[in-house]
């Protein structure tokens, strides 16, 4: 049984000491515990006897009953959103080396500054809803989330679509949390995102006849080679990277007219280093007829070449590169331009939407613009060049005044019917 044993200090005070053999055995270890007052050491030695001659459960030696600490939530570090992302972008497959580094760009710049502290796993630190909605609320007004990066600059407001694009992929991300069954649902389903409207398009540049001309003019000027490659885009409607990627071998006939198949593009791997491989979606693998003009441009390209070789060729030959291409030809043809009227300062790619804009304006329809472009859903083409076509509502007024016409003219009752012979001579 516990005992008490009292002790004088040399301080003149008291000390009651608590003993005992843990477990009550005579070869049991001897415990003891020590106090200031007698009250509070016959209440502990109560309690020794109590719990049968042992520690009584949630005391601690010299402080008495301590009040357990929560245990820290037990959470996988491969399941925090930075690392899980990350291994998100490395398992996708049927992506580009280029796309995969733009996605881990992304995810460090725009989303790790407000998801670091979060799990993709249901539990205490589980990514939710509404940490997502103030970081599109971010996103869009131009605000750094909780974790600002030492030295970042200011953040600038991103565009609808810019942030539709950042929320798609972080929805992918937790899409694959909810297949590996690491969490129930996706909290990115219950974001409102800001609408994609006409602002989005001012990022793309439309040039009319005499802009395009003016241009093509000043890069004549300048060199041949850069002039043929942009005439090509304004024909055709081809990328960047397909125009410089092509070969003897893509020029071809279809239906007897002289066309060029785009078969393939350059793309980058994860590291920016540069190769050849097919073009950007299925549909990007296209046959373009081409004008007289620039079937005769090609033409006089292929001549000497292998049917392997590259068309368009840098000065110092091989491939092109885009930057050299933008700084000492695009951009010094743009500024000569400014000296004779142009204001807009467009994109080589904007030779592209011009292209589109031109189709548009001929009245051709949206199915042949995006097979020309080469587009995988005919969405694509509408969603970027659907607010062009008010450019045809004359012939939509037109169109639909003369099928009400026709219609009055067969069912008022304030006419008798006319014959066949009469509504295919008003037709």
């Amino acid at each position: 049984m516990a005992s008490i044993r009292v002790r004088e200090r040399k301080d003149g005070g008291t000390t009651y000491t608590v003993t005992w053999r843990d477990g009550g055995g005579r070869n049991d270890p001897q415990q003891d515990e020590k106090f200031d007052d007698d009250t509070s050491a016959e209440r502990f030695r109560d309690l020794v006897n109590g719990f049968g001659q042992h520690w009584p459960p949630g005391w601690v030696k010299g402080k008495g009953f301590v009040e357990e600490e929560p245990a820290e939530p037990e959470i996988d570090p491969a399941h925090m959103f930075e690392a899980f992302a990350l291994a998100y972008v490395d398992l996708l497959t049927g992506v580009q080396g280029d796309t995969k580094a733009k996605y881990r760009k992304l995810i460090r710049n725009n989303m790790v500054p407000w998801f670091r502290d979060f799990s993709v796993a249901d539990g205490e630190l589980s990514l939710t809803s509404d940490p997502i909605k103030l970081w599109v609320n971010d996103l869009e007004n131009g605000r750094w989330g909780p974790h600002r990066p030492e030295g970042a600059r200011a953040r600038r407001k991103y565009k609808a679509k810019t942030i539709r694009d950042n929320h798609g992929l972080l929805s992918g991300i937790l899409g694959s949390a909810v297949l590996k069954e690491l969490r129930a649902t996706n909290p990115c389903q219950l974001t409102r995102l800001p609408r994609a409207d006409d602002s989005d398009s001012d990022e793309m540049c439309f040039l009319e006849h005499w802009e395009y001309g003016l241009i093509h003019s000043r890069l004549v000027d300048i060199s041949v080679d850069a002039a043929d490659m942009v005439e090509l885009a304004a024909g055709t409607g081809m990328r960047w990277g397909e125009i410089t990627a092509l070969q003897p071998r893509d020029l071809v006939r279809r239906g007897g007219r002289p066309a060029l198949r785009v078969q393939r593009a350059w793309k980058y791997d994860e590291d920016g280093g540069r190769y050849m491989g097919p073009p950007k979606t299925r549909k990007s693998r296209r046959t373009l007829v081409l004008t007289p003009r620039l079937h005769d441009i090609l033409r006089q390209r292929v001549k000497g070449k292998g049917k392997e070789d590259l068309l368009f060729t840098a000065p110092m030959g091989g491939a092109w590169q885009p930057a050299t291409f933008r700084r000492d030809y695009w951009l010094p043809a743009i500024e000569a331009a400014r000296e004779n009227g142009l204001t807009k300062t467009p994109r080589f790619h904007d030779i592209r939407h011009t292209h589109a804009a031109w189709l548009i304006a001929a009245k051709l329809p949206l199915p042949a613009i995006q097979a020309r472009l080469g587009h995988e859903s005919i969405q694509t083409t509408v969603d970027r060049y659907g607010h062009l076509l008010d450019i045809l509502d004359a012939e939509v007024i037109a169109a639909v005044d003369h099928a009400l016409t026709q219609a009055r003219v067969v069912y008022t009752g304030d006419v008798a019917e006319p014959s066949r012979e009469d509504l295919a001579a008003a037709a």
